[in-house]
């Protein structure tokens, strides 16, 4: 199929890429004409504006945008739609807010135009291992795009099948589905990332623990000097916490044990945050999503004047003396 993308990041210039060794047709537009000239080398149709982008598609069209959420998304997609027909369809493969997507969706329907948001998981890993999708949008629009999909997901691999269940979408076991309507693909790829937060700090503070244990705090007979690598290594292997996560956690020990390359400050990218707000407006309790969450906050601010109160009142009703640097 013959498909533009619009962003060219690490992940955007990556789709294309894969979507081309699957013998597909990418157009290609980034706002930086080295990004752009990069992919053109690899086979790609280079486009050095929006407007020639859409005018070296075929009718009915297919425009995928992975741009950052937020303004820059919005702007591009108003534009997009002046530029396309009827019948065209917009697809955005960021990490959109998934009420923005109703909101999008309703506005390209009044021109006729189509709306699917692209849930994408996989990061830099996923021009070789593949993409896992969860697609909102019409179903008419998600099936005619489907060998664009099916070239992007993972295939079958060696996960574990579980019992077949009547009416299961086959896409589903290669890593990709239709999760309903527009915004959908968006709010499950949402909870996936506030599900990935707390993954990350159980493994954070789980490691940490084993770390301690070889602290001059403890009692000498206590005290295990533990090879963190080998843990992360020997728990890969058909351990019950075993994961792809798991598995980078590894790599990143064995590559530096002590992590000193790393500052410790932890971003978000606000899915997250928009988690937790799901969970308030449904009054699901959170627990471990909101701590995690919390706790990259916290990691911005290492000495925050938060820490620093939770010290002086220490002192005013413990008298505790707080610990001297680096001990």
């Amino acid at each position: 199929m013959q498909l533009a993308i619009i962003g060219l990041g690490r992940m955007g210039a990556n789709i294309g890429r894969r979507l081309m060794r699957g013998g597909h047709e990418i157009v290609a537009y980034d706002v930086s004409p080295d990004a752009v000239a990069a992919l053109a080398r690899e086979g790609s149709k280079p486009a050095s504006s929006l407007k020639e982008l859409v005018g070296k598609l075929t009718p009915p069209r297919a425009v995928w945008v992975m741009l950052p959420a937020g303004k820059i998304t919005e702007d591009t997609i108003a534009e997009l739609s002046g530029l396309l027909s009827a019948g065209d369809t917009v697809i955005d493969g960021g990490n959109t807010f998934y009420k923005d997507d109703i909101r999008r969706a309703a506005t390209l329907r009044e021109k006729s135009l189509t709306y699917i948001d692209v849930g994408t998981s996989g990061g830099v890993w996923g021009l070789e291992r593949g993409y896992c999708m969860m697609i909102g949008g019409d179903k008419a629009a998600v099936d005619r795009l489907d060998p664009i999909f099916a070239t992007l997901a993972p295939g079958i691999g060696d996960i574990p099948k579980t019992p077949d269940r009547e009416g299961r979408d086959s896409r589903v076991e290669l890593g990709y589905m239709h999760t309903g309507p527009a915004g959908s693909g968006h709010f499950v790829k949402m909870v996936h990332n506030g599900i990935e937060y707390g993954l990350m700090q159980a493994y954070a503070e789980g490691f940490e623990i084993l770390k301690e244990k070889g602290g001059t705090e403890l009692p000498e007979a206590q005290r295990f000097e533990l090879d963190l690598t080998d843990v992360a290594e020997v728990w890969r292997r058909g351990s019950v916490v075993a994961s792809w996560l798991l598995d980078l956690t590894a790599q990143a020990l064995a590559e530096k044990p002590a992590l000193d390359n790393f500052t410790g400050v932890v971003a978000d990218s606000g899915e997250g945050r928009w988690t937790i707000e799901a969970a308030l407006e449904e009054a699901v309790p959170a627990n471990v999503l909101s701590a995690a969450l919390y706790a990259r906050f916290a990691s911005r601010k290492p000495g925050s004047f938060a820490l620093r109160l939770l010290s002086a009142m220490r002192a005013k009703f413990g008298g505790h003396v707080e610990p001297k640097a680096g001990t």
